[in-house]
């Protein structure tokens, strides 16, 4: 097993975690200062660790 490649897809399940976590305060917010934080940081957050763990998984060549 490639530590690499477990490593990419628990970072990819990370950042899709994150990114429903947004779209469900997104949708459950109101207009508050602290909500839009919480969903900027959270967004962020969610794209940063989705497209590491997608680029390490595409970049982590295959090895027998």
């Amino acid at each position: 097993m490639n530590l690499k490649r477990i490593f990419g897809a628990l970072l990819t399940a990370l950042g899709i975690g994150g990114l429903i976590y947004t779209a469900i305060l997104f949708v459950n917010s109101s207009n508050s200062n602290y909500a839009i934080k919480t969903l900027v940081v959270f967004g962020i957050l969610g794209i940063v660790f989705f497209t590491a763990g997608i680029n390490l998984i595409s970049k982590t060549k295959d090895e027998a």
